[in-house]
């Protein structure tokens, strides 16, 4: 999170993998569609969104807290946006300040979720929807980002607690969207084309971290 510039992510446009149930019914000619497949293709239309549970998570474990409507945007994601990144951060400060700051409206950013020292993990945005933490509108589009909890110049704020409770989150996105797991997929917010920002810092262990994230891919959840 850190020092940041306002960033301004537009209305959201229609999805460029949506898929038009007029267009398929068409091109079945007078065949009749199988009753689920109308079930699984319903909510790909334009306008229609998938179900949602208010305070649902994403990630079993996690504690459900909402960000600001000002600080994402609603999408079907993966279907209107393919996921294909996870973007790491570090909040520049404790995770009560991040949470604050991810339900201030007036902040104008927010990530899917915080991981805080101890290992807890919180979820403020759904990884259906677009948040506002990149910096970058095509890379908020295709990615989630996680927080940390610390400073970028204190190495001791980053815990074994942290990267490994981080690490099986990780895993967990990586695997529910087929990301591969490699530092082109999993990167720092410095890495986002365009930032200002330096999080996660040159203390962080991008080795330890992979490595963590490699175990956790051959762990059952």
């Amino acid at each position: 999170m850190g020092e940041r510039k306002a960033s301004k992510d537009g209305d959201r446009k229609v999805g460029r993998r949506a898929l038009l149930i007029g267009g398929t019914v068409a091109a079945a000619g007078s065949a009749v569609l199988a009753r689920d497949e109308l079930a699984r293709l319903w909510w790909r239309a334009p306008g229609v969104e998938k179900p949602r549970k208010e305070g649902e998570v994403d990630y079993t474990g996690a504690r459900w807290v909402a960000a600001s409507d000002a600080n994402w945007r609603r999408a079907d994601r993966p279907d209107d946006y393919g996921i294909d990144m996870v973007v790491v951060h570090v909040t520049q400060g404790s995770f009560d300040s991040a949470v604050k700051a991810f339900q201030d409206p007036g902040h104008k950013a927010a990530a899917h979720y915080i991981v805080r020292q101890d290992g807890h993990v919180t979820q403020m945005i759904r990884e259906l929807d677009v948040a506002y933490h990149a910096g970058n509108r095509d890379y908020n589009e295709r990615s989630v980002g996680i927080e940390h909890e610390g400073f970028v110049d204190r190495p001791q704020d980053l815990t074994d607690e942290m990267y490994e409770a981080s690490a099986r989150l990780t895993a967990r996105i990586c695997a529910r969207y087929d990301i591969p797991v490699d530092r082109e997929h999993v990167i720092g917010h410095v890495e986002v084309p365009g930032t200002d920002h330096t999080d996660p810092g040159r203390h962080w262990d991008w080795e330890k971290y992979m490595r963590l994230i490699r175990r956790a891919r051959t762990t059952p959840a």
